[in-house]
């Protein structure tokens, strides 16, 4: 599907509003505002997209996986538009695109034990049929770290939190995808098996060439992982470029409270200053300006006037008037 050496994935300008209520009680919520950015497809790679919680990380991933429409805006996967594909080429897009969730327990039907909930993948997606089947999940589970004849028959309430999160990796891979879109997959597991997914994600990006769009709001899981960051502050990108820069040199005030915030386990790099974090406004701030002028400590008038565009500054792209 697609042409070599275009991105593997690339949104231009997506938007959605969701509106709850009814009559006159109806209100908007702008949840993703013109966000563009892409994954290339030349090598594995790890995006992250980071930002607080109701940013539109979820919304993003949602319309990716065509759970929802954009209102405006494409979604491009190889170079060809996600929402005009025939039902053939979106089968496709479904084995090449896996998702892994945040509740892996969730994602799970209780009464099946894996053997039968990964061999529904395989045989549904026209990955493996009969004796074939057995081979591909014993395959799935070996390459996420599990022995198969211990997890196979185990119910999903009968595996620990670290060991459903695998099987959710592993039923990603009986496809093969080329991106896996992980929306927050060690948010609820504690920091040992934290440290055993992401580096489960970085052996499957060097054995099987799987990129990733890594959702978090914890950007020291996001710099363990990511080759790429893009940060969203109430559905627009602030600050985009390679992880590194970005995370050492943050140029966005929103970045750099993100980073101002994370602790540093080490008794002798105390933080010396206060860390300002003001109150998140209910709104989706002000629509003629900047979405954290009411947050922002370096704030200026024009900065309420109209909102500040995505500029290049060096190797990445930055939306503030500071620059």
């Amino acid at each position: 599907m697609g042409v070599s050496g275009v991105n593997l994935l690339e949104l231009r300008g997506v938007s959605k509003t969701f509106v709850s209520g009814f009559l006159f009680f109806r209100r908007k919520v702008v949840a993703v505002d013109k966000v563009s950015f892409s994954i290339p497809g030349e090598k594995p790679t790890v995006f992250v997209l980071a930002g607080e919680s109701g940013s539109g990380k979820s919304t993003i991933a949602r319309i990716i996986l065509r759970f929802i429409k954009p209102d405006e805006g494409e979604v491009l996967y190889r170079g060809r538009n996600i929402l005009a594909f025939n039902s053939k080429e979106l089968l496709l897009y479904r084995r090449e695109v896996q998702a892994v969730f945040q509740d892996p327990y969730s994602a799970f039907n209780p009464v099946y034990p894996v053997d039968h909930i990964l061999s529904i993948t395989a045989r549904r997606m026209g990955v493996a049929q009969g004796k074939e089947v057995d081979e591909v999940i014993d395959e799935a589970l070996v390459s996420v770290g599990l022995r198969p004849e211990e997890i196979r028959g185990k119910y999903p309430y009968q595996l620990s939190g670290g060991q459903r999160q695998r099987v959710l990796l592993a039923r990603a891979l009986i496809l093969r995808p080329k991106l896996i879109v992980a929306d927050e997959p060690v948010s609820m597991l504690d920091a040992s098996l934290r440290a055993e997914i992401l580096n489960l994600m970085l052996d499957l990006k060097a054995k099987h060439g799987v990129s990733f769009l890594y959702i978090t709001h914890d950007l020291s899981t996001a710099s363990y992982v990511g080759d790429y960051i893009a940060v969203l502050y109430k559905g627009s990108l602030v600050e985009m470029g390679p992880i590194d820069d970005v995370i050492s040199s943050p140029y966005h005030p929103y970045t750099q409270l993100l980073m101002s915030s994370i602790p540093v386990p080490d008794p002798s790099r105390r933080w010396q200053e206060r860390v300002a974090a003001p109150e998140v406004s209910a709104a989706r701030g002000p629509v003629s300006g900047c979405k954290f002028y009411d947050r922002c400590p370096l704030r200026k008038e024009e900065c309420r006037r109209a909102p500040p565009t995505l500029k290049k500054i060096g190797n990445r792209y930055v939306a503030c008037y500071l620059y």
